[in-house]
């Protein structure tokens, strides 16, 4: 079976992190050969360039520039793909009539956000009502994002963000980095998410400053692309600063989460969060905004705690609460790892889109509906 991966960029993201982790699950099964197409030069993920893998860059000279087209289109009549998967909306544009006129089977897989606005002026949305159409298979990583998008349900599948457990084996010892942020504090908050309109760190860096004015013996990071610039830094008085390490994008960030107490995510809108995998994989308790897709993966009591969007005094509620109970912190800990461990692995991630590919180029020619019930039926959560 022959794969094409298309992908806008693999810069530091979740849908670029998800592509990397699958791709390298992927090498190690012989029947797969894959290749990939981007449209950047930024390439974070380093390790995609050990798979041994063909790369191809598709750079666009403007923004509508139409020889896209035909290079997606000369490199599929090249590798013969049986299925294309495109990872975003943009390369859906670009590759969905190519996959038409060549008869191949196409995954969309540009769901992984579960946006607000729902209409033309939501660039993504309107990609998504053009393209849906041609789709053999749309998957989202949450149920909440399918339905925010009205992909049609009879082709659309969720298959959750995975967890790669070997990225814990390179963490650092925390003392090398808590001197290394100079950190003094006995408790260490952290929220790791690009500094962008859709994470909200106004709220996050309100509620930081809210519980300040009652205890100083806490510091906030702020970890991902744009935390350390000067609109970041303007939410924070200057008295608290000392508070406060906003490190920007960061390499290994497993070393960086092992040092928290607590992760935050505090967000306008979210499929399913890579940065609360990584909290709850490395047993840390979680405090998150209610919304989109994280009600699927945070149990809330259990395995965190959900609470309502920008809502600053709330979030310094629910992380002052927190502190104050080493018990509770470990136990949400414990039981967001196990969940990680059982629902969102990497293994448990790689096994179902393997599954739907090769539903997609089985002989027998099952239904988007067949290939959704074996997968339920494997994982004993359907008695049809």
């Amino acid at each position: 079976m022959k794969l094409l991966f298309v992908i806008d960029t693999l810069t530091a993201g979740g849908k670029e992190r998800r592509l990397t982790e699958l791709m390298k699950a992927l090498k190690l099964t012989p029947d797969i050969e894959f290749e990939l197409a981007l449209m950047s030069t930024d390439v974070h993920y380093q390790e995609v360039y050990d798979l041994g893998i063909r790369l191809h860059f598709f750079i666009r000279r403007s923004r509508k520039d139409l020889a896209i087209f035909t290079k997606f289109y000369n490199l599929c009549r090249r590798f013969k793909p049986d299925i294309v998967h495109c990872w975003d909306s943009m390369t859906a544009v670009y590759i969905t009539p190519v996959c038409k006129i060549l008869r191949i089977k196409l995954v969309n897989g540009m769901v992984i956000d579960s946006p607000r606005r729902r209409n033309i002026f939501y660039q993504p949305w309107l990609r998504a009502q053009i393209t849906f159409p041609f789709a053999d298979v749309i998957i989202g990583n949450s149920m909440a994002g399918l339905k925010a998008y009205k992909a049609p349900e009879y082709k659309s599948i969720v298959i959750y963000n995975g967890f790669n457990f070997e990225r814990i084996n390179s963490v650092l010892p925390n003392k090398n980095i808590i001197r290394q942020l100079s950190i003094t504090t006995e408790y260490i908050v952290g929220m790791v998410a690009t500094y962008s309109d859709f994470k909200d760190y106004p709220t996050y860096y309100r509620a930081a400053q809210l519980l300040l004015e009652k205890r100083k013996d806490v510091t906030f990071l702020a970890i991902g692309k744009n935390t350390d610039s000067e609109s970041s830094w303007s939410w924070i008085n200057e008295e608290n600063r000392k508070y406060f390490r906003l490190l920007g994008r960061k390499s290994g960030v497993e070393s960086f989460i092992n040092i928290m107490d607590i992760g935050i995510l505090a967000t306008f809108t979210e499929g399913i969060s890579n940065s609360i995998l990584e909290y709850m994989a490395m047993s840390k308790p979680v405090i998150a905004t209610l919304g989109g897709g994280t009600g699927e993966i945070v149990v809330d009591n259990v395995t965190g705690i959900l609470v309502s969007q920008s809502d600053p005094e709330e979030l310094a509620e629910k992380i002052d609460l927190l502190l104050n109970d080493k018990d509770l912190r470990e136990r949400m800990g414990s039981h967001g790892k196990s969940r990680i461990q059982k629902t969102f692995s990497i293994e448990h991630m790689s096994e179902r889109y393997v599954a739907v590919y090769r539903g997609l180029v089985d002989r027998k020619r099952k239904t988007i509906k067949t290939i959704k019930l074996e997968l339920d039926i494997n994982e004993g959560i359907t008695d049809k």
